[in-house]
């Protein structure tokens, strides 16, 4: 009975999209299987994007942040915390540009943005609304089926995952579109004003598939 209702739960959460507005996932342990995978709106080639999700954790290693993989790239676009390095490394089409610097303080939540166009190749993260330099990391379109995982980073499309590279922690605000946002919009975003929500991924209206004890939540606020 109780694999029977979990059954019907997860089939629930993919059934349709759901408003996910004033919510959050929280991974509450150390896992390689807990997760949520995200279903993007079906296109099927990238020539631009732009990622953001705002995470709270307190982990003090290695951990994925965002995982989208590709039946050629596993790494086509992973956001990952390098905790002995002290970097941010967003990957694309399995390279990566490395960011030392921000100020990715513990037990407080944190808005996490990345923005690459293909055309020139270049990167750019956006960490608490401060803008980085621009990198190249890699030119040519992200292609091909993807699978978009939080809580894991896939080593493989939809699998190989890490118990020491999992994430511990809260989520919220997933948003991903197929073009670089504006300085404007970026800035909307992380002051969470009117801003135009991801059209690949949506938090407002999101459909997705929780594998493993993953929880929905109120998101956590300051009392005043």
């Amino acid at each position: 009975m109780t694999f029977l209702l979990l059954l019907v739960t997860l089939t629930a959460c993919a059934a349709s999209p759901q408003d996910l507005s004033g919510k959050m996932f929280t991974f509450p342990q150390e896992t390689n299987t807990a997760r949520v995978i995200l279903t993007p709106t079906p296109i099927q080639e990238f020539s631009a994007l732009t990622i953001c999700h705002r995470s709270f954790t307190d982990l003090k290693r290695d951990h994925a942040l965002f995982s989208l993989a590709t039946q050629s790239n596993s790494n086509a676009l992973l956001i990952f915390w390098d905790e002995t390095n002290k970097e941010m490394d967003p990957h694309i089409r399995d390279k990566k540009a490395q960011y030392k610097g921000q100020d990715y303080k513990p037990n407080m939540w944190h808005s996490i943005c990345t923005t690459w166009d293909s055309a020139s190749g270049l990167v750019q993260l956006w960490f608490d609304g401060q803008p980085s330099m621009r990198k190249y990391v890699s030119s040519g379109e992200i292609t091909g089926s993807t699978m978009i995982i939080l809580g894991q980073e896939q080593d493989t499309h939809g699998g190989g995952f890490d118990l020491k590279q999992c994430f511990v922690g809260m989520m919220s605000d997933v948003h991903m579109w197929d073009y670089t946002l504006s300085p404007c919009e970026m800035q909307k975003y992380v002051d969470d004003l009117n801003f135009t929500p991801g059209n690949v991924l949506n938090w407002r209206a999101m459909e997705f598939q929780i594998i493993d004890r993953v929880l929905i939540e109120d998101k956590l606020m300051t009392c005043h």
